[in-house]
């Protein structure tokens, strides 16, 4: 089963995604220019949200040797820590004071920071190699075992341990460095290091073509001098755009990946994943520059469509041909584009088995047009947010009330 999300929000100036040189992200679609937001913001920004963060049961970090000496709060127990991540081949080792390699990042389960304290615990402060490759073994299987937290089933995890290097290149490593990499992959023998994410998130992008535009503004003294009182001057790029967003959710893979959740409740608590994610994508936006801008709007339209194929369609095609303002405003213009392409792909690859679509209080409707005449879409019309997350959860088969109460462990929260 395949749950897909598809949303129009406008937004107006703001600056919530930037690139290396401050401006907003842009892309070219259709022969123009359009603002975009990348996945991985949009990704970060539901995964921190107030909406998601009764099921935020991930750490992602490359610095857990330091994050487990703060919660021991003994500064002791940082050199173990560190020696122990470093023989699980997550951390870089130095020659002549520099890194041979990077620190990797590690996404691993909240539950299982407690159980990693309690074995630094009870080890020995001067463990020996012997006492660390054990040590080693036992945080890799709770990095390993421990990693049915809804963020990471969704998001999904690549770790990719030190491993002993190619053939032909060890001209710059020693064979120490060599014996040290097998080793730290003998930790992970027989161990899954890698989680198939159940979420897929397009990058967003405009409807229609949008150019960054330049800010030029004068920061005011409040102590008058003999110039003209400007302490500042300086400029920002920021853009207004109405955009398309994408999200995919394998239902399946969600739950395989919430396997071994307690007491057999991953069914539960992949229902409240997926109703707490798509508050989150109504409810929450970038970051980026929001004490400038302040582009907190939410989405004018969102689609929901529940199919048992699997295959994911995204109909950002809608707007291969921009979006133009005329008798219609840009939000009209893009929900009326994106509900003559569906009925387009409805007829040529058939409708999705449920489809239900939300507009706060029927602003605006999903309509096509065939034979001059105006066509609905769905007969699932929801003018709220309260009404659109339990329809969604009872057509999966749950009960949106009950599942609510099923939440991650979150007994260590960074």
């Amino acid at each position: 089963m395949l749950i897909e999300i598809h949303a129009i929000q406008n937004h107006g100036p703001a600056n919530l995604n930037r690139d290396d040189l401050g401006a907003p992200k842009t892309c070219y679609f259709g022969g123009v220019l359009r603002s975009r937001i990348s996945s991985q913001c949009i990704k970060r920004s539901i995964r921190t949200s107030d909406e998601f963060k009764l099921l935020c049961g991930g750490i992602r970090t490359r610095r857990l040797p330091q994050y487990l000496a703060e919660q021991i709060k003994d500064k002791d127990v940082l050199p173990l820590a560190t020696a122990v991540i470093q023989q699980c081949g997550l951390l870089a080792g130095e020659r002549n004071g520099e890194k041979k390699k990077k620190d990797v990042i590690v996404f691993l389960s909240k539950r299982a920071v407690p159980k990693m304290l309690k074995l630094l615990c009870e080890a020995p402060a001067s463990a020996n190699r012997t006492q660390l490759e054990g040590l080693a073994r036992q945080f890799a299987e709770l990095i390993s075992a421990d990693c049915d937290a809804p963020d990471m089933a969704l998001s999904g995890r690549m770790l990719e341990p030190a491993k002993p290097p190619k053939k032909g290149k060890t001209d710059s490593i020693t064979e120490d460095d060599e014996d040290e990499d097998a080793k730290n992959k003998g930790v992970w023998k027989g161990l899954d290091t890698k989680i198939e994410a159940a979420l897929q998130v397009a990058h967003a992008i405009s409807t229609h073509e949008a150019r960054p535009e330049v800010d030029y503004f004068v920061a005011k003294d409040d102590i008058p001098g003999e110039d003209a009182g400007g302490a500042h001057i300086g400029e920002a790029l920021f853009a207004a755009a109405c955009f398309y967003k994408y999200f995919a959710i394998h239902w399946e893979q969600l739950v395989k990946n919430l396997q071994g959740f307690m007491g057999n409740k991953e069914h539960l608590l992949a229902a409240h994943t997926v109703g707490a994610f798509i508050r989150a994508a109504v409810l929450t936006n970038p970051t980026g520059k929001q004490n400038s801008f302040a582009a907190h709007n939410p989405p004018d339209g969102m689609l929901v469509e529940i199919k048992n194929n699997g295959i994911p369609i995204s109909y950002a095609n809608a707007f291969a041909k921009p979006a133009e303002q005329g008798e219609r405003d840009i939000i009209s213009q893009s929900i009326a584009q994106l509900g003559q392409y569906v009925r387009d792909l409805d007829i040529g690859y058939g409708a999705p088995q449920k489809r239900f679509w939300f507009s706060p209080n029927l602003r605006y409707s999903l309509t096509a047009i065939e034979n001059k005449e105006e066509i609905a879409l769905t007969e699932n019309n929801l003018k709220s947010l309260d009404a659109l997350v339990p329809a969604v959860i009872r057509a999966i088969g749950h009960d949106w009330n009950e599942v609510q109460k099923v939440v991650v462990n979150s007994e260590v929260n960074p």
